[in-house]
């Protein structure tokens, strides 16, 4: 059942729609010549398809379509001035170079950008193929171009008639990424469970959980649709797409010194059921993320009014039997009544009036929290420096795409040596531990792919049946480019060696071509990135330990602005907090990134892992703070509360204004601004007061780690 129900999760998901977009366009241009005697014809125009394809990242509806209107532009020109020098060996090798240099530093301006790039020095590298090398290279040029407008109206049609079909899927994949990270967080309720592996885990997803609602963020808030018209289904998508944010906080929020919590409680039978309960609200949203996805109405699995009662015994019993103070336990109890009942609003809204009740919530405010990207051409001239790991990524794939052109003409194995660039083009990446990741994927999948294929092409002689393996194929190595690199080349390799031989190719020849175009691609690559220019994690740390303690210092200050009677503004909040979870993910990514590195590239491990556990840690306490101090007003808040406050926030701006750090223009250390606040009237807050203990020693903590970081 859990299986079936996962297949047909893909089936429903944006990146088997993917897939099938891309292979219609693709395979639709060379059928249609084909039937009409001109395959040769067919097959350039399915080229400019393909490349166009690869700008089509998720994205509002607009930047969709400039992105391939614009790739569509470059490809014109790269392929006719790759026509143009194809009879010229030197001028073609200096083509390489300054175009690959060229395309590379459009990384600068985001990941859409950078698929442009790409998909030009695709087609520049598929047009110096000989077969394509003829006299008459305009109409090999118009024809690229003639695929590139095929597959931009094919792509900007199919969004016009489902127009929140994307969004609905990016939705339903946030969702189960939350419910996997609250999965995680159910295991530190497990006496039995490793600390340091779930918090590395959590980190680790706490990543995902960004990526997917940063793109979320910008179908949802970029969409005039969505966020003017008000229309029911778009309202539907914002409205839950704004509490599964709400929830995750709500997650985060959860967090306490659970060792403690372990050592105190751990005989006890409601550890255990903290656990199940909280994983049964993981299992409800993914209830919630499968029905998303299908499109239909989605229904309640849990009863979770039971459930809570359950849990509310067992913590009465933990006092009442065993003696044990249960104030903490108390406060994960409402934490976790807190997520049921946003988890089961949710549920509310695919009532038609229910829906009509609800507001969206600072509307006119949703803009902010897309992260928009700046075309400012002065970006390139402050890149041109040995300083930017773009500038020394676009000068390594310019000199090493020459390097491997070079080869493919000393060394000619075949007729489709430009494999050899290809694999360069596509393995290369600006850090060493995706060029190694990337290398190794690509490999396994092309010599995988390729056994695969050669014994289909031996046994199978049926070019109906073989028809059906393409298809096959084709679609299954479109769906899996984003989702699994080396799924999607170990389907993609049997794809194109059926391909050719109906372009009456030697199978075995191609089979064997290209593993070997392959392996002299990756093998050139790996060298390059080690000693062309070579990247290292260990050399962006300064910026991901600013950004984040920045972020944590902002939101932290939130907690002081509510502690200092100062009107709470959701918006202000929701954007600190987005801060967070940003540079958060960014510093987890870039510490995963440098343990694939080699151990003499690598730089204080062991203390940049606790800086950042410990501060995820920090943020999930001031979640916990900020929802503690819901209830609260500045009346209730103790001097000493103050003076916490104050210490933890000047901790930080220590560490901000580190003299080994570059100086932050716009940063600025406000903690004298709540000097002035009024004398306690009800001493009530005891575990407030341990909560702000425990911020204070955790940033006292971060001091000492960063210390010893050496940045």
């Amino acid at each position: 059942m859990i299986q079936t129900r996962e297949v047909k999760t893909f089936v429903f998901s944006q990146y088997f729609s993917d897939g099938l977009r891309i292979s219609l366009g693709v395979l639709l241009p060379s059928l249609i010549f084909n039937y009409l005697g001109y395959l040769a014809i067919g097959v350039t125009v399915s080229l400019g398809a393909l490349c166009v394809s690869l700008a089509d990242n998720p994205g509002p509806y607009l930047h969709k379509r400039n992105g391939m209107l614009i790739c569509n532009l470059f490809l014109f020109f790269t392929a006719l001035l790759t026509g143009l020098v194809n009879n010229h060996p030197v001028l073609v090798g200096l083509e390489i170079v300054l175009l690959c240099f060229f395309f590379s530093m459009f990384s600068i301006y985001g990941a859409r950008a950078s698929a442009i790039g790409t998909a030009s020095l695709l087609v520049m590298i598929l047009s110096i193929d000989p077969q394509t090398n003829n006299s008459n290279f305009w109409e090999h040029t118009l024809y690229i171009l003639l695929g590139g407008i095929w597959y931009t109206i094919l792509s900007l049609s199919v969004s016009q008639i489902r127009p929140y079909r994307l969004a609905q899927q990016a939705l339903g994949e946030c969702i189960a990424e939350v419910a996997n990270y609250i999965r995680l967080k159910s295991k530190f309720y497990d006496v039995n469970g490793d600390f340091d592996e779930n918090y590395g885990n959590l980190i680790k997803q706490q990543v995902l959980v960004h990526q997917q609602q940063d793109t979320l963020r910008e179908l949802l808030f970029n969409n005039r649709m969505m966020t003017k018209e008000s229309t029911p289904a778009g309202r539907l998508l914002i409205l839950i797409f704004v509490d599964i944010v709400d929830l995750f906080e709500q997650s985060m929020a959860t967090l306490y010194d659970y060792q403690a919590i372990r050592n105190t409680y751990g005989k006890t039978e409601v550890l255990e059921k903290f656990k199940i309960t909280i994983q049964k609200i993981a299992n409800e949203l993914d209830n919630l993320s499968y029905h998303v996805l299908r499109n239909d109405h989605p229904v309640n699995t849990q009863n979770f009014q039971t459930e809570l009662e359950n849990l509310k015994a067992a913590v009465d019993r933990v006092e009442s039997e065993f003696g044990l103070n249960n104030m903490v336990l108390k406060k994960i109890l409402v934490n976790a009544r807190n997520m049921v009942t946003r988890t089961q609003k949710i549920f509310t809204y695919f009532n038609v009036s229910e829906l009509e009740k609800e507001k969206i919530r600072s509307e006119s405010d949703l803009a902010k929290f897309v992260s928009h990207q700046d075309f400012d051409f002065k970006q390139i001239g402050s890149n041109l420096n040995l300083n930017s790991s773009i500038f020394r990524h676009s000068i390594r794939v310019a000199v090493v795409c020459l390097i491997g052109y070079l080869v493919s003409k000393i060394l000619p194995i075949g007729f489709h040596s430009y494999w050899i660039l290809l694999t360069i083009l596509v393995i290369l990446k600006p850090g060493f531990s995706l060029t190694k990741q990337r290398n190794y994927e690509r490999l396994i999948g092309t010599l995988a792919g390729g056994i695969i294929g050669s014994v289909i092409l031996i046994l199978i002689k049926d070019e109906k049946i073989l028809f059906v393996f393409l298809l096959f194929f084709m679609v299954a190595s479109y769906s899996f480019q984003r989702l699994n690199y080396v799924v999607s080349v170990i389907f993609m390799t049997p794809y194109i060696l059926i391909l050719f031989s109906f372009l009456g190719e030697n199978n075995l020849n191609i089979a064997r071509e290209r593993i070997i175009d392959t392996f002299i691609g990756s093998f050139i690559a790996l060298l390059a990135n080690n000693f062309v220019l070579p990247s290292w994690e260990y050399q962006q740390l300064k910026k991901y330990v600013q950004e984040v303690l920045i972020a944590n210092y902002n939101y932290l200050l939130k907690v002081a602005d509510n502690m200092a009677g100062k009107p709470f503004d959701i918006t202000s909040y929701k954007l600190a907090r987005k801060s967070v979870y940003l540079s958060s993910a960014n510093i987890g990514s870039a510490f995963q990134r440098m343990l694939s590195e080699p151990k003499k590239k690598q730089k204080n491990n062991k203390e940049l892992h606790k800086f950042i556990v410990l501060n995820h840690i920090l943020s999930s306490y001031t979640a916990t703070l900020i929802s503690s101090l819901d209830h609260l007003n500045s009346q209730n808040v103790q001097p000493e509360h103050v003076k916490m406050i104050r210490k933890s926030l000047f901790t930080i701006s220590e560490m901000i204004n580190d003299a080994n750090l570059d100086p932050i223009p716009d940063f600025k250390s406000t903690e004298e601004l709540i000097l002035n606040i009024p004398p306690a009237t009800d001493p009530e807050n005891r575990i407030l007061t341990e909560q702000l203990e425990f911020v204070n020693k955790l940033c006292t903590d971060i001091q000492k780690i960063h210390e010893k970081l050496n940045l």
